[in-house]
């Protein structure tokens, strides 16, 4: 049995321990150094946040459009492709799928910006006080609408079928969605010559605004002659410009007279 320690020993085995680090010299439990320590676990790792699904592309609705008017043989497979058609807003706002009015083999087509509040209840372009005024313009060249004869009558469509709400102005994502169909509308018509009827129009067909600069300058659109007009929605709120449309419409009566 080994003889206890005097203290003067023990003070000097203290100094020792503290010289070597040792910051604890008795512990409240006995702790067996040649045991190994158990195996820290390591901290769980946060699950990792689910991934972000992928965003699907955007459909382009003009590429549809071009698609679906591409297989219209015929104005009614085309008018049919456009009321199929569900990827423009303004047909859930609309009553009615405003198509065409007037000779389908008439020399003269109209392409008009788009349906007001009668059109919309009517189903035709240029119904309201607009239309009316147009057919008297056109009445004095000798044209109308109801002319069954293909020389002197005309047809009528707009770049939009569908009324926009508060008869707002098309924005250009609508009108490059519409223009397939109207270029198809132009093809399948095959007039002479077109009038562009106000600044929507001639954006969509010329790429250019302006209808006062424009107005009276023969251009091209859609592979045809087209003369840019007032609209007569226009003339309507600013009748001391019904001076020049009555020579755009001398100009156009020339032009037409020419070609026959």
């Amino acid at each position: 049995m080994t003889a206890p320690l005097d203290s003067h020993t023990a003070l000097a085995l203290l100094d020792w321990q503290i010289d070597l680090g040792a910051t604890e010299a008795i512990g409240d439990a006995p702790v067996n150094r040649y045991e190994a320590p158990e195996r820290l676990t390591p901290a769980k790792k946060p699950d990792a946040a689910p991934p972000i699904p992928a965003k699907a592309p955007e459909l382009d609705t003009a590429a549809e459009a071009g698609f679906a008017a591409a297989e219209a043989g015929s104005l009614d497979a085309l008018k049919s492709a456009l009321a199929a058609f569900e990827h423009c807003d303004l047909k859930r706002g609309a009553r009615n799928l405003v198509f065409s009015d007037g000779h389908p083999s008439a020399r003269l087509m109209i392409i008009g910006e788009a349906p007001g509040r009668d059109e919309d209840q009517q189903g035709k372009p240029f119904v309201g006080r607009a239309g009316q005024l147009l057919d008297k313009m056109l009445a004095a060249i000798g044209l109308s609408r109801q002319n069954d004869d293909a020389a002197t009558g005309a047809y009528i469509t707009n770049i939009l079928p569908w009324r926009p709400p508060q008869n707002r102005d098309p924005n250009p994502q609508e009108i490059a969605m519409m223009l397939p169909f109207v270029e198809r509308h132009v093809q399948l018509v095959d007039p002479e010559v077109i009038v562009l009827m106000g600044n929507i129009s001639c954006q969509a067909a010329l790429g250019k605004r302006g209808i006062t600069r424009l107005r009276g300058q023969w251009a091209q659109a859609f592979g045809k002659p087209a003369l840019p007009m007032f609209h007569p929605a226009y003339l309507l709120r600013k009748p001391h410009e019904k001076r020049a449309a009555w020579a755009d419409l001398l100009d156009l009566q020339a032009r037409l007279e020419g070609q026959s």
